[in-house]
């Protein structure tokens, strides 16, 4: 006997694929992101309201923490190792923060919303 979530998760794009396009949680348009990675007001093709979502700054703060620790520990290794000019260093880390920041931000904000459109934990304005 199937699941109770069988029928929300059959045919969803997984995660990945649903954070590199920008897909809808409930029509699969890409549509989600308006920018790098900001929300859009709603989804133009199903009109699905994206701020009715409590995605919050977590992501942004947990990012921010874990990839600089990573960074830093990376930078500091390289100095020791190689003692390398610092346009080295600002040529290798300053690109992987940035990159490493929209990208992560993009999989956990669509995780985050794509979690609480299939478990239906939205507040503002959502009608159960």
């Amino acid at each position: 006997m199937p699941s109770d979530n069988s029928d929300t998760t059959k045919g969803q794009p997984r995660l990945v694929e649903a954070a590199l396009s920008g897909l809808c949680p409930q029509c699969n348009a890409p549509t989600l992101f308006e920018g790098i990675a900001k929300f859009a007001p709603r989804c133009t093709k199903c009109d699905l309201d994206f701020f009715g979502f409590n995605v919050g700054d977590g992501p942004a703060a947990f990012l921010t923490l874990i990839i600089g620790a990573v960074v830093v520990g990376l930078a500091m290794w390289l100095e020791i190792a190689v003692t390398p000019p610092i346009w080295v260093h600002a040529l290798l880390w300053i690109p992987l923060v940035v990159l490493s920041v929209f990208a992560g931000l993009r999989l956990a904000k669509t995780w985050l919303i794509h979690a609480e459109y299939r478990n239906r934990a939205g507040e503002a304005g959502r009608d159960e």
